[in-house]
C-alpha cells in the first residue's frame, strides 16, 4: 500500500522555481510519459498528487525545495484499516484504540501522529470516512458494522444514537480565556452536576482563585479548572488531552489520583499523555501510535502499561514486528559521577538574595555557579522559580545587591512565549546561520534537533504549542550570553522532542562553555538535563526558600521528600515509576530515606 501525502502549509508553487516550473512535476518520471501523477491545483495554490499512477521512486521528495511531499510504503494489511483521512492526500490514521468501561486507557506518541485526531473522532467532533471522500463517506451504520464483534461497535453506537455523554478536556487550555469569561466559581458551580464542588476544588487547591477572573489565570491554574470543569460534568465518557501541562509534580500527582477515580464509576477513560511516569500512574493499559508525524499514524494494539511504555522507550512492537525507534531511549539507574564543575570557570557567584513582592517572600542561598553546568531548578507552582529567573537576569533587583550579576548577558525562554505573530520561522534560522559566535556544527545541530526546516515558511502565528516551543529554545539557545535561564522547555513537546532538547541542552551548554538554570515540572527530563538540583520549599503565594544547588542524588532526594512521593525504578529499562502512596516500596523507601535513586 503506498501513500502520497502533500503538506499544504509548507506547498509553495509560486516560490518553488523562478522559471514557472515545480521541480516535483518537471522531474516526475509518469508525468514525463504523459500521466497526471502530479499536477498544479485549479486555484494554483498546491499540487494534487494521484496516488494510484504514482510509483514510490521519490524523486519528487528529493526536488521539492520545502519538504512538502511524502510518498509511504506501507504493509497491504494496513489497506484495510484505515479509518480517517483529512483529504486525497493528507494525514492518514489507520485503527483505532480501544476504550473499555472502568478503565483508563493511556496514549502515547509523537505530536502529529494522530492522538487529537482520534480523540476527536471518539468525542464526535470529527466524522470516521475511513479514508473515503464526498459521496463515499460511511454512514453511522457502516461504521458501527464495522466494528462488529470488537468493543468499538457498542462505543459507537452509543455515540451516534446520543446514548452516551461525552466530555472532552482539550490540549490547548491557553485559548480557553477566548471563549470563556467569568470567575472561576461561577464556571465550576454551572458544571457541577452531582454536588462535588467542595471536594474537587481541596483536591485540585483551588480555593485560592475562586474568586478570580479565568482570564487571569495563569497556565497551571488554566489547567488545574479546565481537569476540575471536566470532572464535575456527568458523563459517560471523559477525553482528557495532555492533563499535566504547566503542573508542578504535586499538582500532577493530585490530578492523576482525581482521574483515577473516574473508574471507580465505571466512566470510560481516554488520557494522551507526555510525562511518562504519570502516564503510568494513571493507566490502566494504553496504545501507541507511530508512523511519521504529519504523514500517517498507526494505533498499536492494547498493551499493558508497563510492557507497553518499555516497548515504547525500546522502539521494537514484537507483536507488529514494527521498529519505530533505531536507538532504545535508556535511563541511569545511579547518578553520574562528575566533579568537574567544582574546578571549572565560575560564571556566577552570588551572595543571599532576598525578595518581597506583594504579600509574597523569597529567600535564596548564595551558591556559585561553573562553565558547562547546568542547574535543574524543582518545586512547585508559585513558589518563586520564575521570581528566582528574574533576579538572576536581573529583570527584578534584590533587597540585597548582587554587582556581578549585572555584568552578566542572560538569554531567557520564558514559561508563556511571546514572539512576534508575523514573522516566519526561517528568520529564525537565518539568524542562527549567520551568529558569527556559533561554530557550524553548533548550528546545524540547533536546527536539525529541533526540526525547524520543517517548519521554515510557517509564522509564529501558525504554530502549534509545541512548534513555537522548540523556536523559542532554539532562539534562546542561538543568543549569545553567559547563562541561559528555561523555564519549562517541555511544555507542549512529545516524549521523544523532550528528550531530545535535554539531549541538545546538555551539548550545548558543554559546547558554548556557558551556564544554564532550567525550571521543569517532568522528572524524567529533568534527570536527562541536571548536572545540579536546586530545591524550592515554601507556602505558595507567600513565602518561598531556594537552597543551593545539591548533587542529583541529595537534591531529587530533597525534593520528592518534600513532595511524600517515591519513585522505584523499571527492572528493565530503569525508568523512573511513581509509587503507589503507602505501598510496601514507598513505605521501604522513605525508611531508608531514598526517593528516588535506589541503592543495589
Amino acid at each position: 500500500m503506498r501513500i502520497a501525502v502533500l503538506n499544504k502549509d509548507r506547498c509553495k508553487p509560486d516560490k518553488c522555481s523562478p522559471f514557472g516550473e515545480k521541480p516535483c512535476i518537471k522531474y516526475c518520471p509518469k508525468v514525463r510519459t504523459g500521466e497526471k501523477t502530479i499536477e498544479l491545483s485549479p486555484e494554483g495554490k498546491n499540487v494534487i498528487i494521484t496516488e494510484s499512477l504514482c510509483t514510490g521512486c521519490g524523486i519528487c521528495i528529493i526536488k521539492c525545495p520545502f519538504n512538502a511531499i511524502n510518498i509511504v510504503n506501507l504493509p497491504d494489511p494496513l489497506k484495510n484499516q484505515m479509518t480517517y483521512r483529512y483529504g486525497p492526500d493528507q494525514f492518514s490514521l489507520f485503527r483505532m484504540a480501544i476504550p473499555k468501561k472502568g478503565k483508563v486507557l493511556g496514549l502515547i506518541g509523537q505530536n502529529g501522529i494522530g492522538k487529537s485526531t482520534m480523540l476527536n473522532i471518539l468525542s464526535g467532533e470529527l466524522r470516521m470516512n475511513l479514508g473515503r471522500f464526498e459521496d463515499e463517506v460511511p454512514n453511522d451504520d457502516f461504521i458501527i458494522n464495522y466494528f462488529k464483534g470488537s468493543e468499538l461497535q457498542q462505543y459507537f453506537k452509543e455515540l451516534f444514537t446520543k446514548k452516551s455523554k461525552i466530555v472532552h478536556k482539550p490540549q490547548n487550555i491557553t485559548l480557553i480565556p477566548k471563549h470563556v469569561s467569568g470567575k472561576v466559581f461561577n464556571l465550576l458551580k454551572k458544571n457541577d452536576v452531582n454536588d462535588r464542588l467542595d471536594t474537587i476544588v481541596k483536591q485540585l487547591n483551588l480555593n485560592e482563585i475562586l474568586d478570580r477572573s479565568v482570564s487571569v489565570l495563569s497556565g497551571g491554574e488554566l489547567q488545574r479548572v479546565a481537569i476540575a470543569a471536566a470532572y464535575l460534568k456527568d458523563a459517560d465518557v471523559y477525553l482528557i488531552d495532555e492533563p499535566s501541562s504547566y503542573l508542578d509534580v504535586s499538582e500532577r500527582i493530585n490530578m492523576a489520583k482525581l482521574i483515577r477515580t473516574l473508574t471507580d464509576n465505571d466512566k470510560t477513560v481516554v488520557v494522551v499523555e507526555h510525562d511518562l511516569a504519570i502516564l503510568d500512574y494513571l493507566s490502566d493499559y494504553i496504545s501507541l501510535l507511530y508512523g511519521i508525524p504529519g504523514a500517517y499514524g498507526i494505533i498499536s494494539h492494547p498493551q499493558g502499561v508497563r510492557v507497553g511504555i518499555n516497548i515504547y522507550l525500546n522502539g521494537y512492537i514484537k507483536d507488529e514486528n514494527v521498529r519505530i525507534r533505531n536507538e532504545p531511549i535508556r535511563f541511569h539507574e545511579r547518578p553520574p559521577i562528575d566533579s568537574s564543575f567544582d574546578s571549572g570557570a565560575i560564571i556566577l557567584s552570588y551572595e543571599d538574595l532576598e525578595k518581597t513582592l506583594g504579600d509574597f517572600h523569597l529567600t535564596v542561598d548564595g551558591s556559585e555557579i561553573h562553565a558547562g553546568e547546568i542547574i535543574g531548578i524543582l518545586g512547585a507552582n508559585g513558589i518563586g522559580k520564575t521570581t528566582f529567573i528574574d533576579l538572576i537576569a536581573n529583570k527584578i533587583k534584590s533587597n540585597t545587591e548582587n554587582a556581578e550579576s549585572k555584568k552578566l548577558k542572560v538569554s531567557i525562554k520564558p514559561q508563556y512565549i511571546k514572539m512576534i505573530e508575523s514573522k516566519l520561522v526561517s528568520e529564525i534560522i537565518n539568524q542562527i546561520r549567520l551568529a558569527p559566535y556559533l561554530s557550524q556544527s553548533y548550528k546545524k545541530r540547533l536546527i536539525n534537533a529541533l526540526k525547524l526546516e520543517e517548519i521554515k515558511e510557517r509564522r509564529f502565528s501558525e504554530l502549534s504549542g509545541g512548534e513555537l516551543q522548540r523556536v523559542a529554545i532554539a532562539n534562546c539557545l542561538s543568543t549569545e550570553a553567559d547563562i541561559y535561564l528555561l523555564d519549562e522547555p517541555s511544555a507542549f513537546l512529545d516524549v521523544e522532542m523532550r528528550l531530545q532538547v535535554a539531549q541538545l541542552l546538555r551539548k550545548s551548554i558543554e559546547e558554548l562553555k556557558k551556564s544554564a538554570f532550567v525550571v521543569e515540572h517532568d522528572i524524567i527530563t529533568q534527570d536527562f538535563i541536571a548536572d545540579s538540583i536546586l530545591v524550592f520549599e515554601g507556602t505558595p503565594g507567600l513565602e518561598g526558600k531556594a537552597f543551593a544547588p545539591l548533587n542529583l542524588r541529595d537534591g531529587f532526594n530533597l525534593f520528592l521528600k518534600l513532595m511524600g512521593i517515591t519513585f522505584r525504578r523499571d527492572e528493565l529499562t530503569k525508568r523512573p515509576r511513581i509509587n503507589k502512596t503507602g505501598s510496601t516500596k514507598d513505605a521501604y523507601q522513605k525508611r531508608i530515606n531514598e526517593y528516588y535513586y535506589i541503592p543495589k
